[in-house]
């Protein structure tokens, strides 16, 4: 439940918003994402947090990362580190957890709501220690992906648990190229 004159503060997990649209088959358009929530309550503040591969010459989040940045959300961006794994595959990870819990615990004392975009199990201290603070925490993820994309303990966790898939219609857009196989993707293979 949202109420129009209650102060909101999105934070969106990059990697397992970009991971949970995919298995259901549509891309997120950040734009109406921003205007849909804008439209829910008075909206503070979007941060977007991801990490970035600075040594390849293209990223493929790069575009969507600077498009961001100028259309009022708060970028928290970290290189990204890659290593090799026992059977010799290029991994890739940035988990940026810490930097959205300690931002979204900053900006706790100047909102009422707070609406986190992952389904990440590690964030229920977050959204507990947030309602303490008496800040309502609504999550955003999937249970309608095989496997389902959030925790059990983060869905019932949080004051509100709302489905990406029921979001599609307004915040989404039909998936684009698909990423060549041999691509690595910090969204899909973050620890």
């Amino acid at each position: 439940m949202f109420y129009r004159d209650e102060r909101l503060a999105l934070f969106i997990d990059g990697s397992n918003l970009y991971a949970a649209a995919k298995a259901l088959g549509f891309d997120i358009d950040y734009k109406l994402l921003r205007q849909e929530f804008m439209r829910r309550g008075k909206l503070v503040r979007a941060f977007y947090y991801t990490a970035l591969l600075e040594n390849d010459e293209y990223s493929p989040i790069r575009p969507l990362v600077d498009w961001l940045n100028y259309n009022g959300f708060s970028l928290v961006t970290k290189p990204a580190k890659e290593f090799t794994d026992s059977q010799g595959r290029r991994k890739v990870k940035g988990n940026m957890d810490i930097e959205l819990t300690v931002d979204a615990m900053e900006l706790a004392p100047f909102v009422e709501h707070i609406v986190i975009f992952s389904g990440d199990g590690d964030f229920r201290p977050l959204v507990e220690a947030l309602q303490r603070k008496g800040v309502r925490v609504s999550v955003v993820s999937t249970i309608r992906s095989q496997p389902p994309m959030i925790a059990d303990e983060l869905r019932r966790q949080a004051d509100n648990f709302i489905e990406l898939d029921e979001l599609r219609d307004v915040i989404g857009r039909p998936p684009r190229d698909p990423r060549p196989e041999n691509e690595p993707s910090v969204a899909t293979q973050e620890a």
